[in-house]
């Protein structure tokens, strides 16, 4: 059904697949890199684009994943985010804390 090279790599032992309904088969990828920098474009390279609001969403979910990550003290539940948030938002690991 999918033929081509994934847009990057994904951890084999973690990857399921089911079928719903007789109909749907549902694909679940965990991808070896999760930062927020490192949102795919597309499943496929050069197929499967997702659309541009989605990937939007995409790159706002992961980032604030990472502010999660990088500040485990702080609630981010209702957090949304704005601004420069592509690529994993802005770098601040130079700044002094």
């Amino acid at each position: 059904l999918l033929q081509g090279k994934l847009f990057d790599s994904t951890i084999t032992d973690e990857g399921t697949w089911t079928l719903e309904d007789r109909k749907l088969i549902r694909i679940v990828l965990m991808k070896t890199n999760r930062d927020a920098g490192n949102c795919w474009t597309s499943l496929l390279e050069n197929e499967y684009a997702a659309d541009p609001w989605v990937q939007d969403q995409m790159q706002r979910k992961l980032t604030l994943e990472r502010f999660q990550r990088e500040n485990p003290g702080f609630d981010f539940s209702g957090a949304e985010i704005s601004g420069n948030y592509s690529k994993g938002g802005p770098d601040f690991s130079s700044l002094e804390k």
